[in-house]
């Protein structure tokens, strides 16, 4: 969830989507750094913060499985306002846009480390997520904007600096911060990091003026796009947890699919939807955004699992977990210098089909963790299932955007971002429902046999993107891997 290359939070922008002419190289690397500083607070939050569940399911005594509406609250946020980021920096000014939504981060932050219970941490959770839904993607726009095109990739390469610092540093400052402090201050650690950030940013980046051709917004596409999305998500996220009556299921069932059948018919009138689904028909398109979902669906569990698994299942400590998830994040900062090279060997199709295989088996292996595993091949298991993890994303990413044409290439970052999210939101609810599932009906306390059907279970469904893959013709983005 991590891997900026993949995170759908920033996804590729049309070049003329530039705010400002173009600036010095100095002040073009300040520009980077000023927002990247902001977006290490994000990255760092979302992975320490699944380190931290265990712990706040103590704090307020609730069920370790009903923790997933921590993430999923965040996810869901981040699904309903991405689509919004682009229009609000182009009318209002990408830099002013940043600063409100890094205000709301860490509003939202602050009123996390003052919940008294989970109802009061999932509002506080939604508050963070609509800031960080504005954060990326306008942070992207900025960096875009103010950077000549010579300078580009070597800016790019600070801005993504937080997603691969993030997820390696998040999981032990998490486990340091528990073991010395009470678990408040895994959000407090935001509010210096947010104001040092809003500082570099007001003095670095320029203002940006307000693009009077914006447009209007499509409100009513906006509007039943996010009741659909909530209802889905919210659907999930109770399912088989008693937490609603069936009636009031079945209704949040039907209020979802009514809006999103709402939402179809108001497509197809909208010259310019907040979510263009017409953009499905594109081959290598669809097959990024079906098996994505499909491998998110899967892998969205394993944050939500891993540190139950570990800390309640195995009774590790945080700060000895976070020694064994920090290895995922390896794997991904590894895989990314040869993502490349072993696209222009083999082409996407094939690469795609065994890194998704790779990933449902490496997915699936932590259920079979247990106190008897030694901590090297736990280590070294995470290593390799987020170098596959990562492999396969930027592979899917890449291939999205080969056939679509360039004026839509803007629409089409928009619909991947929040079915990436969608897709997230939903794995972890799938990896909830299956470890009450295991648990049984009692109860009954964790144990690291709990784990095996639910690790399973999200391997097999990460495995479902592989027909989806196999379905490429063989010479799909040949233009863009080089072969």
């Amino acid at each position: 969830m991590s891997d900026l290359a993949s995170d759908p939070r920033q996804p590729p922008l049309a070049e003329t989507e530039a705010i400002e002419a173009p600036i010095s190289p100095w002040t073009t690397r300040l520009v980077s750094l000023a927002v990247a500083s902001a977006l290490l607070m994000e990255f760092i939050d979302s992975t320490a913060l699944s380190t931290a569940l265990p712990r706040l399911a103590q704090a307020f005594s609730a069920d370790p499985i009903h923790l997933k509406l921590a993430l999923t609250s965040y996810i869901l946020a981040l699904a309903v306002f991405t689509p919004a980021s682009g229009w609000a920096a182009q009318r209002y000014g990408a830099r002013r846009v940043f600063l409100i939504a890094m205000l709301v981060f860490l509003a939202g932050s602050a009123l996390c480390g003052l919940s008294q219970s989970l109802g009061q941490l999932v509002a506080a959770r939604i508050v963070q997520g609509i800031g960080g839904a504005m954060m990326t993607p306008v942070a992207r726009l900025i960096v875009v904007g103010s950077t000549p095109k010579d300078k580009l990739i070597s800016a790019m390469g600070w801005f993504t600096m937080p997603a691969m610092v993030g997820p390696l540093i998040g999981p032990p400052i998490a486990g340091f911060v528990l073991s010395v402090a009470d678990w408040p201050w895994i959000f407090y650690l935001n509010l210096p990091i947010g104001v040092v950030g809003a500082i570099a940013v007001r003095r670095f980046v320029p203002k940006g003026a307000p693009d009077p051709e914006a447009g209007r917004f499509d409100t009513q596409g906006f509007v039943m796009s996010a009741i659909a999305l909530s209802g889905l998500i919210g659907l999930a996220e109770t399912a088989g947890l008693s937490l609603l009556p069936p009636l009031v299921q079945a209704l949040l069932l039907a209020v979802s699919l009514g809006a999103g059948w709402l939402y179809l018919n108001h497509c197809r009138a909208q010259a310019k939807p907040i979510l263009d689904l017409t953009l499905l028909r594109y081959p290598t398109f669809r097959a990024s955004l079906v098996g994505g979902t499909f491998v998110r669906l899967g892998i969205g569990a394993s944050p939500f699992l891993m540190p139950l698994l570990l800390q309640v299942a195995l009774g590790w400590s945080p700060l000895k977990a976070s020694g064994v998830t920090i290895a995922t994040g390896l794997g991904v900062l590894v895989a990314r210098p040869f993502a490349g090279a072993l696209l222009k060997r083999y082409g996407f199709r094939t690469a795609l089909a065994v890194f998704v295989a790779a990933t449902a088996l490496m997915t699936a292996v932590p259920g079979f963790f247990t106190a008897s595993t030694p901590m090297w091949l736990m280590i070294a298991l995470l290593l390799v299932g987020g170098f596959a993890r990562s492999s396969q994303f930027i592979a899917a990413n890449t291939i999205a955007y080969a056939d679509v044409p360039q004026p839509r290439v803007a629409a089409a970052s928009t619909l991947a971002a929040v079915s990436q999210q969608v897709g997230l939101a939903l794995g972890v609810s799938f990896g909830g429902l299956m470890l009450h599932l295991t648990r049984g009906a009692g109860g009954q306390a964790l144990t690291p046999q709990s784990f095996v059907w639910p690790f399973v279970a999200i391997g097999v469904v990460t495995l479902l993107a592989l027909p989806v893959y196999l379905r490429l013709d063989k010479d799909a983005g040949a233009s863009i891997s080089g072969r």
